[in-house]
């Protein structure tokens, strides 16, 4: 094939057989326009696609392809023809090799050609470089009524194919290749700005939108059943794709087998570089195209506040904004409302949701997640159902076997240096949105591990899930502090040890160690904060305008950590107070460590807290002294006396402060992190590229990380990592 001409077209193209796949490309992306009924299309879609062109041609097809689809409109009536083969294939249960075949390879043309369209296209001008539409003048065949625009036609096709088709090994193939579609189709979100706007520009996402409830719901389950399933690639696939004989990897061409896990793609040619291959790609595809379809947010303009008027451009982009309101996303509807398909709570509580359910095996769920945690996307799977459906935090909950889920996620935050700081802060907030509940916090000391082999600096034998979860917290919250630097980690972080605090029964000695430590840890930023911000307070004596905003800047520091401080403070008072007898390792801790408190006995903001901690001291410490010791206080001496003193403490002179209680709350404008988020996982997991140019929802050069010269918080987010913040109200 290499000695055939570049130009694809023209005389070339006359001289070449008619039914090769090299002339059907050819005259497919030339200047041509072929009727929708013409037999040209299905010479087109059942000739199997062995061309082997370098990247060069291929870019050069699709170059011709734009310059000549707003004549031919062949982007349209190939969708019109993917879209009659989906038909046939759901319309028959024993549809013939061919259809699927059909269906496959229209399914992957377009997709080569319209990802070229969409991560080339002009800035405002997408609708009109894909005319998804048909010429006035095109002869329609008797049969077919276009009653609706293309992309909904095509949408509708390939989500009822998906969710009514089973995955075989018949149908697998072209399973894989319509996520792929959708995934590609749905990418015009990445040329959008980060924040949606109403004029956004998103045909298929749009479309997949407007569907009827009922399919919505059949889309949801059958993406997460897929997911759950794990459906292998079959040994059949092979008959449905074509193998490249060559060094170079052929880009019209699919690969298939065991390799099936990708879709070769103009500017892609290989699989992402970005990590190991996917370890089953209609699982993996099926979560991805499942988190853009929940996560997706159209800006809808309320036309009744908007009144004709001279304004300028700028005053009219301002109103728009102040007159928009996202329209309700049916497929993140769905996913909340789902529920197991063991228990059905409508026959419990008489309160039917309104539309069709969705039905899970919730135990398969569980499961699946606790194997998959260690996948970004399945971290943000598992938020997405933990912060939106009660039904499945309510199953989690009451788990017997929480440490199928806790473990995973305590050890990807065992490894926080090899994760994303977005990926951290999921994980974080999971187990922020867990301990909202006592049961939870109850529950998790109760369950003693045998040994946790992945915790390296230390060997934890008998050791309770509670207390590793203590351990994991407190070790981020030192990572953070010398790497991250992040104050919002911080407050997560903290929030979930107090939200535990009550509740906590038999800490770990090393646990209770971490926690006194945690204390002295921000104490020691604190006083540094302290000093410098005295320094800088002199500095701007001088009337230095730089001094006195480095003053500002400290001064804010300092009140971070102050508040961080008393809610260490906080956290021990709640143990202290509700559950001393259960925890003489944690007085053992504070005995052992005492000093540390000692420079902020009088301090306003912590008096009141370490007067409850003085207590305790004076209480233990005056019991140690009429203890009469032969030789020297050892380890176990000493906590053998704070246990039996420990049976005769009443509480007398304590001060009971409210219990602190955090919750999360999505901040106001979620989408501004989800979808730039979700696009990030996409790019780093489908196996393909797109034009780096061309994306506008997300920064693509990392920011750079300035030097701390002066102890001020300086952090960027790195490698394109997203500001995501939640409210933690405290009643």
């Amino acid at each position: 094939m290499g000695a055939v001409p570049s130009t694809p077209r023209g005389s070339d193209s006359s001289q070449r057989p008619p039914d090769t796949a090299e002339y059907l490309i050819g005259t497919f992306v030339a200047e041509k326009s072929f009727p929708i009924s013409s037999d040209f299309w299905n010479k087109l879609l059942q000739l199997p696609l062995n061309l082997h062109w370098p990247s060069h041609r291929v870019n050069h097809a699709c170059q011709l392809f734009a310059q000549n689809n707003s004549c031919t409109r062949h982007l349209a009536k190939i969708l019109i023809h993917l879209s009659w083969c989906l038909q046939e294939c759901i319309s028959t249960s024993d549809a013939s090799n061919d259809a699927y075949d059909k269906a496959v390879n229209a399914v992957y043309i377009s997709s080569v050609f319209l990802k070229y369209l969409i991560e080339n296209a002009k800035d405002d001008n997408l609708e009109e470089e894909l005319y998804l539409s048909l010429d006035d003048n095109e002869p329609i065949p008797k049969d077919f009524v276009l009653d609706e625009n293309i992309e909904n036609l095509v949408m509708h096709s390939m989500l009822s194919f998906i969710s009514s088709v089973d995955v075989s090994p018949k149908t697998y193939l072209l399973h894989l290749e319509l996520l792929n579609f959708m995934l590609i189709a749905m990418s015009t979100q990445l040329l959008c700005g980060p924040s949606p706007g109403p004029k956004d520009v998103n045909p298929f996402i749009d479309a997949a939108m407007v569907q009827e409830s009922s399919l919505v719901s059949l889309v949801v389950r059958k993406l997460l059943l897929n997911y759950i399933t794990r459906p292998g690639v079959p040994l059949g696939s092979a008959s449905y794709s074509i193998f490249s004989e060559g060094s170079q990897p052929s880009v019209l061409q699919r690969v298939g087998s065991a390799a099936a896990n990708i879709v070769l793609l103009p500017f892609s040619y290989l699989v992402s570089s970005s990590g190991g291959g996917s370890r089953n790609p209609l699982s993996d595809c099926s979560l991805l195209v499942l988190l853009v379809l929940i996560h997706f947010h159209k800006c809808v303009v309320n036309n009744e506040s908007m009144t004709d008027r001279s304004i300028d451009s700028a005053t009219s982009d301002s109103l728009l904004k102040e007159n928009t309101y996202f329209s309700d996303n049916p497929y993140c509807k769905a996913l909340q409302n789902a529920t197991d398909f063991e228990f059905d709570r409508i026959d419990v509580e008489g309160n039917a949701h309104s539309g069709p359910l969705v039905r899970l095996p919730f135990a398969a769920l569980f499961d699946t997640l606790g194997m998959c945690l260690a996948d970004e996307s399945a971290v943000l799977l598992l938020y997405s159902l933990l912060q939106g459906n009660s039904n499945f935090l309510e199953y989690v909950l009451v788990r017997t076997d929480l440490d199928t889920l806790l473990m995973p996620i305590l050890e990807a935050l065992y490894n926080a240096p090899r994760r994303s700081a977005n990926q951290i802060y999921m994980l974080l907030i999971i187990l922020l949105i867990l301990s909202q509940d006592s049961s939870f916090n109850a529950s998790i000391h109760k369950m003693i591990l045998p040994g946790v082999p992945w915790y390296k600096e230390r060997l934890l034998h008998q050791t309770s899930l509670g207390s590793l979860m203590v351990i994991i917290l407190i070790r981020t919250v030192q990572y953070n502090l010398s790497k991250l630097r992040d104050v919002y980690l911080h407050t997560t972080c903290l929030a979930t040890l107090a939200n535990m605090a009550p509740h906590v029964h038999r800490l770990s000695a090393y646990a209770s160690q971490r926690l006194v430590s945690l204390f002295f840890m921000l104490s020691r930023k604190y006083n540094k904060l302290a000093e410098l911000r005295e320094n800088k307070v002199q500095l701007a004596k001088s009337n230095s305008i730089e001094g006195n905003s480095l003053s500002d800047d400290v001064s804010t520091e300092l009140h971070i950590y102050t508040d961080f401080l008393r809610l260490v403070l906080e956290i021990l008072n709640a143990i202290l107070s509700y559950a001393l007898p259960r925890n003489p390792e944690v007085v053992y801790a504070i005995l052992h460590r005492q000093e540390v408190f000692q420079p902020f006995k009088n301090h306003p903001r912590f008096n009141e807290l370490l007067e409850n901690i003085y207590t305790v001291l004076d209480f233990f410490n005056s019991r140690m002294d009429a203890q009469r010791m032969d030789g020297e206080w050892s380890v176990e001496k000493v906590l053998q006396v704070i246990i039996i003193n420990c049976r005769s403490w009443r509480g007398d002179g304590m001060k009971m402060f409210t219990q602190l209680r955090f919750t999360y709350e999505q901040e106001s404008h979620p989408e501004e992190f989800f979808i730039p988020y979700v696009w990030q996982l996409v790019l780093s997991r489908c196996g393909f590229s797109f034009n780096s140019g061309a994306i506008n929802l997300f920064p693509i050069d990392p920011p750079v990380e300035k030097q701390d010269t002066d102890g001020g918080v300086t952090h960027k987010h790195h490698n394109g990592d997203l500001s995501m913040h939640g409210l933690l109200l405290d009643p």
